[in-house]
């Protein structure tokens, strides 16, 4: 395995041979980092968490405890993953066959959840690939997503609805007039379509 000098990993970690933990990494107690995973720099993963084979973790994300990052997902920079959340990749499951024989890994083709950057999923949410969490999104604990989730929005429920928006400082935004405004940074954003975009003003 490739881990970089500055990089911890727990000894009871179990990490495969041609996995790459980057620098600042923190693999911690039970986690399993599978054949090609790339955990990026500053990121870290929790106890007991999974991550499958060929993911990619991007840098200064977090993993809490036990959550499941099955294949092929990919996790963009700064997104949070709370505790025994699931991102599954699985559209038709099934363990045996019409015929009763049991289906092998040749038998389905997996297909990924995609988090963007910033976006957080709650302790014990289940994104249902293929799905894609929008950039600075966020998912309540307990929710079942199962279609795409805008940019900056909140959903939660079963299936997961979208119940407001969220700035980047991740606290719920309050409308002013015609624009969306975090009480933490004082960000405006505007809404649009259905979509929220931070105000020109700040960039992005």
């Amino acid at each position: 395995m490739s881990v970089d000098p500055s990089a911890f990993v727990a000894g009871t970690a179990d990490i495969a041979e041609d996995a790459s933990i980057r620098d600042g990494a923190k693999v911690w107690h039970l986690a399993q980092v599978r054949e090609g995973a790339e955990i990026g720099p500053r990121a870290i993963v929790g106890r007991g968490a999974y991550i499958g084979t060929g993911v990619s973790v991007g840098a200064d994300c977090k993993i809490q405890n036990y959550a499941l990052v099955y294949e092929p997902a990919v996790i963009e920079e700064g997104v949070f993953i709370g505790p025994a959340a699931v991102l599954t990749n699985d559209t038709y499951p099934r363990a045996i066959a019409p015929d009763g024989s049991q289906k092998s890994a040749d038998d389905w083709e997996a297909v990924g959840v995609t988090l963007q950057r910033g976006a957080s999923v709650g302790a014990r949410a289940v994104c249902v690939a293929p799905v894609t969490i929008g950039a600075w999104a966020m998912v309540a604990a307990g929710s079942v997503v199962a279609r795409d989730v805008p940019d900056f929005a909140l959903v939660a429920g079963v299936p997961a609805r979208r119940i407001g928006w969220v700035g980047r400082a991740g606290r719920k935004l309050e409308l002013d007039g015609d624009a969306w405004v975090c009480p933490v940074s004082g960000d405006r954003y505007v809404e649009a379509n259905g979509r929220l975009e931070l105000g020109m003003q700040h960039g992005i």
